[in-house]
Parts: C-alpha cells; structure tokens; sequence
C-alpha cells in the first residue's frame, strides 16, 4: 500500500490542485495553501542554490509545470473568494495587502506592479532566453562530446562502463536543457496570467461592490485594493522566486561546490581587489555633497576585509622547489672521470647496444606530465592502455622507457620503435587542444595546429575558452590525453614490429597452461616459432587480434595438411577468425565496403606469379594506378560515415592486392568474403572498375 502511495502521491496531487479550479476553498484553508506554496517556492530556490550540477535536480523542468499550475489554481481559489465574499480572501492576503500599501492605495498599488515588471521583464525573460540558448549550444555540443569519449575510451583513459555512464550524462543533459527551453515558457505564461488576474480582481471588485454590496466608493475602493494588491503580492513573490530558480539552474556552470561556497571562495581569493574597492569609496566619501558616513563605514569595512586577507594569503607557504641543484664545479670535475673509468672496462661499452622496444622522450616542459612524484598520470595512463590492448589483440606490449631529451624543444616529444623514430609531436601543457568539427558554430581564438594522431585541423586554446570551443562544436582533449593517444595510436600501427621470438613463445606457454595437448601436436612439429611469428606478426599488422591463439593454432592444422605455403596458411586462419574480424570491422549488423569488378578481379588473379620463393603479385603500372585513384576518390564516403575504409575480395588474391594497396593507403583494410559471416548484411558504397585503356596510333 505504501508504494502504491509514494508513486501515485504526485499525481493525486496534480488532480487535487486541477480541483482548485471548481471546488470553492474556506478562506483559512487557502491561507494554510498559500503559506505551502510560499515555502515550496523558497525551498526549490535553495536547492538550485546548493547543487553543483544541473542534473542533480533534474525533476526541475516537470516541478516547474506542477508549481505553476498550483500557483494558477490558488489565483482562481482566491479570485472566487474576494469577488464572492465582499474582498475577503484569509487573513494571509489582507496582511500582505496592508503591507504593502501602509494606508496608501497608490503607493501600494505602484510597488506592486513594479514587482510584476520586475519579475516578467527581467527574470522571466531573461531566463527563457538563457533556457534558450543553453539548450541549443547543448545539442550542439553533443557530437564533440561523443567523440571526446571515444578518444577517451579507444585511448584506454576510461573503461567501457565509465564511457557508457557519461554518454548516459550527456543525453540527460541534452534532455534536461531541451526540457526548460519549453518550461520557461509556462514561466512566461503565468506572468501574464497573473496581471490578467489582478486587473479582473481589481474591476469586478468595484462593480460588484458599488453595484451589489451597496457601499461607498472609497470604502469598496480600499477594501477591494487591499484584497487585489495582496492576491498578486502572495501570487507574485513565488513566482518571482521560482523565476530566479529557473534562471540560477541554467546559467550553473562547472563548480566545485554550491553557489554560496563558490561565491565566498572567489570574492576571498581576489582580497586586492576587495581593498582597492575600500579604499576607492573611502576616497569617495571626502568628496563635498557626498554621502559621508556611508560611504566611510562601507569603504572602511572593504578595507579592512581586503587587507585582512591580503595578510592571510601572503601568510601561506609558498610550494616547496623540486629541483636539483646545479652540481659545482669540484663535483663535475670528480664526476667526468668516473665515466670514463666506467667505459674503459670494454664489457661495459656493450651496455650501450641495447635496443628498446618503444622509447618516448620528452622536452623540459612536458616533464611533469611524465613524473608522477609532481602529479604525472601519463604512467597510469599507459597502464591502462596496456591491459586493454592485451584484452582486445591478445599482445601484450613490452616495457616503455620514458625519459628527457635534451635535443628536443622544450614542448616537443619523439617516439622510437626500436630504436628509430617513427612519430613526433608538440603540445602545450597550459592549453587545451581544440578539434575543429566539420561546421563549427562559432570561431574560437587559439593556436591553429595538427592533431599529431589522426591529422586533424586543431587550435590550442587557452582554459577559460574550453567552455565556448565545447558549445562551438569543438572536442576539447588535454595535453595529456593528445599525447597518450598519439602513443596509443603508434603503438597499433607498428605492433606487428614488436612481437620477437620471446613474445612468441611466451603467448605459447600461456596457452599451454590450457591447452597443452594442442601446443604439443602443434608446435614445433606442425609450425615452427619462426614461422609462427611470421604469422602472428601478419594477423598483427592487418589489425587481427590473436587473443584466441587456440584457434589460430588449429587452423594451422588443417591448413598445413594442404599446402606449405604461409600465405595461404595464413588466410586460412583468417577464416577461422571470421567471427572477431567481423566484430572487429562491423558496426550495428551492417559492414560498408568497396568490391572489386569481375573484370578486375580476373585481371588481378591472372596476375599472380610463381617463382622459387613464392607467389606474388605482378600487375602492370596502369591497372595499379586505376585501383589506386578509384580508392583514393571512394576514402571520402568512408571519412564521412567516419568508418575505417574496407575492400573486399575473393580470398585468391586478398592477401597479395592488400600488399599493393597499403603500400599507398595503409588505413585501407582489405578483406576476403570467407571473413565476414553470415549473419552481416553488406552494404557496396561503391566500384573499382578496370577502365579500357586507350588505344595510340
């Protein structure tokens, strides 16, 4: 029964005030409803006041409508009343009534509808503009959004469930905003009803108390003005609140506490400027014809309060320096010859031969990104990504050393694989980069740059524009993350480099712990490391996970009865990986790709050679250049869908046109039919089709 009550309780409430509107009220009955109204209305303001964010009063935009109605309700309760009982509508209306006219109707009356301005010109309106426009820069922002998610969760920053609670956050406040767009205009409405209300108060008043109460003008005059100006006062006062609230609840931005917190903090943290006001009005006050004492006793309280402070924070200890001292001369000289004795001793001279799997240096400045004794997290960072780089590819990557590069710019970074630098980048660590959407809404001030990871047109902004570039459209990562994912993103492309015979055969002593029948019959006796690796290292740089090696390693099984050829051993595995190429490369069901014309495709298996070291692939520069410029004009359908490009062919020659295309566009993933399973639907966004070659005289 309890819970049948608690989920009906709201709407019993809305049929009860909907009453309001029929069923006369006793005058003490309505004073008791106005008071509840009054206390909800202060009550709504205070929570808007104390929460840090939006959502946490979501229910705002649906109370909004409630309150309103009840509002409208008792305005129509207490209309019914003064014009059917002589002017007397409880003892809650006449006393704000008296109040506010202290025995004088046209002061009264004045003030009243300054409020009633006040409250529809200033809050009302400016709340449904700024509901407004939150909501359409809201929906705007939803995209950069998303894909900073993205970024954040492809980067391994954020797990699967944490992106999934923000998207969650972003479509409720997309909802929310969209939602007071189309409350503030019941705020507007009720505004005006309520004028329309007091005037009808006002002129049915006299009429009926001149023509059916029989009394004398100024007696109906001043009754019925009472009771007119005190309706409107106790109508207009929560509407005025419930108007501030709607205008506090979305205009809140990012805060770190309540709105009386945060005004404190930042009105304690700017004392100077609290004094040089002080000061400025105590000045003000030796000026002849002003205000003295006023501005003596303000002035001299902003003084103090701004002096006081100043102390308090110059009182603070400043933050300890962290760095070394410059070692002295005496040192240097005592430290160069131990070097030296060092490597004179060759066997240590081979230290220096080591080559690491993946090194990333860094300039002074983006140190203490790095050293997590001053807050780094990019260590962290990386530890994440490793753990799901192992869970989606099945590899796990090697140890990488990360130090300063006295060679590089002070915001530069360089990452080698082996050895060998294969990507660079610069960023800002006090910026935000900006990336630019297709059509942004609005032009934001910063430094036009690259994104280093996928090339895309970027500004460095500084931080107090972030909020702009985020209503604008742009997806606004930090530093850190620019730099983590360009590492990630390296990292993926040259994997297939750092798998070495040791990974190899530490992947096949982890599956032996399973699978130590399959491992015996295997390897080595069906495939040797060697080959093996050279397997894995192809699955690897097409971008297929070899987590599931168990199957991988049955696949070669059946396909070493048939042929020696590793190529087609490899294919073969591929087929048997179907599944998580599909997943891999498909989304919601549906794989996008271009096919390959008949004509074309025989032209291509007729090209295929045999010598002593293998099968390859020998087509002539002409058709080449044909498969390479159709592919190159189709890659814009696929960057528009914002979809990895995909060819697909016949299994025969999927391996050898693969080596001819990702020589010229390594995004482009070619697959085979025997890798896509059935239960996909293929969509062709378009043709490469041999075109006839001109014949020359």
């Amino acid at each position: 029964m309890r819970r049948i009550l608690n989920n009906s309780i709201i709407s019993l409430l809305v049929v009860v005030v909907v009453l309001f509107l029929l069923i006369p009220l006793r005058p003490w009955m309505l004073d008791i409803l106005i008071i509840i109204n009054i206390a909800l209305s202060i009550l709504i303001l205070m929570i808007t006041m104390n929460i840090k964010e939006t959502l946490e009063f979501s229910i705002f935009p649906s109370l909004l409508l409630i309150t309103t109605l009840f509002r409208l309700g008792l305005n129509v309760a207490s209309t019914r009343l003064i014009l059917s009982n002589n002017g007397h509508a409880g003892v809650v209306i006449a006393a704000f009534g008296n109040l506010i006219t202290q025995g004088n109707i046209v002061i009264g009356i004045l003030i009243f509808l300054i409020i009633v301005l006040m409250q529809f010109i200033v809050i009302t309106k400016g709340a449904e503009r700024v509901s407004e426009v939150a909501a359409r820069f809201t929906l705007d922002a939803m995209p950069g959004k998303q894909m900073a998610i993205d970024a954040d969760l492809s980067s391994g920053m954020i797990t699967e469930q944490e992106a999934r609670v923000r998207r969650s956050k972003i479509q409720r406040e997309a909802d929310f905003y969209g939602a007071m767009d189309g409350a503030t205009k019941i705020v507007k409405g009720d505004a005006i009803m309520s004028l329309i209300i007091t005037v009808i108060n006002f002129v049915a008043g006299l009429i009926i108390g001149m023509v059916q109460g029989g009394g004398d003008l100024n007696t109906v005059l001043t009754t019925y003005s009472i009771a007119t100006i005190g309706d409107g006062l106790v109508s207009q006062l929560p509407a005025l609140m419930i108007s501030t609230a709607t205008g506090m609840i979305v205009t809140r931005s990012v805060s770190e506490g309540s709105l009386s917190v945060d005004v404190i903090n930042q009105f304690k943290a700017q004392p100077r400027a609290v004094l040089a006001t002080g000061v400025i009005l105590a000045l003000l006050a030796f000026i002849p014809g002003t205000p003295t004492v006023p501005l003596l006793l303000v002035g001299g309280g902003l003084t103090v309060g701004g002096y006081l402070g100043d102390r308090r924070m110059s009182a603070l200890p400043e933050p300890e320096a962290h760095e070394a001292a410059p070692p002295t001369p005496e040192e240097a000289a005592l430290q160069a010859p131990s070097e030296a004795e060092y490597y004179k001793d060759i066997n240590n001279v081979y230290s220096l031969l080591a080559v690491e799997p993946i090194e990333m240096e860094f300039g002074y400045s983006l140190i203490p990104l790095v050293d997590e004794a001053s807050g780094g997290k990019l260590i962290s960072r990386i530890v994440i990504f490793r753990r799901q780089y192992a869970q989606d590819m099945g590899f796990v990557i090697p140890s990488i050393r990360l130090h300063d590069g006295a060679a590089l710019g002070s915001n530069q970074y360089i990452i080698k694989i082996r050895g060998e630098e294969v990507a660079r980048g610069e960023i800002l660590v006090d910026y935000y980069l900006a990336l630019e959407p297709s059509s942004p809404a609005g032009e934001i001030d910063g430094i036009e740059t690259v994104e280093p990871a996928y090339g895309i047109p970027s500004r460095w902004i500084l931080p107090e524009n972030k909020e702009m570039a985020e209503i604008y459209g742009y997806t606004v990562i930090t530093p850190l993350t620019v730099m983590l994912t360009h590492l990630s993103e390296t990292i993926r492309q040259h994997a297939y480099e750092l798998l070495n015979r040791a990974e190899t055969i530490q992947l096949v002593e982890n599956l032996k712990k399973t699978e130590p029948e399959l491992v015996a019959d295997v390897v080595p006796n069906v495939i040797t490391y060697a080959n093996l690796e050279k397997l894995l290292k192809s699955l690897l740089k097409e971008g297929v996970p070899i987590r599931d090696l168990a199957t991988i390693l049955e696949a070669v099984t059946e396909a070493s009865a048939t042929t020696r050829d590793l190529d087609m051993i490899t294919e073969q595995v591929r087929t048997a990986l179907s599944r998580t190429i599909t997943r891999r490369f498909c989304e919601n069901g549906q794989l996008r790709v271009v096919t390959l014309d008949a004509e074309l495709e025989k032209k291509v298996l007729g090209a295929l050679t045999k010598n002593e070291h293998g099968v390859y692939l020998s087509l002539g520069p002409d058709v080449v250049q044909q498969i390479i410029s159709q592919l190159g004009e189709l890659r814009g359908k696929f960057n528009e869908l914002s979809q990895t490009p995909i060819v697909l062919a016949s299994p025969v020659i999927r391996v050898y046109l693969s080596r001819v295309i990702t020589q010229f566009y390594p995004d482009v993933t070619v697959l085979s039919f025997n890798e896509v399973t059935s239960n996909v639907q293929i969509q062709a966004i378009g043709n490469i089709v041999l075109q006839p070659q001109e014949k020359r005289a």
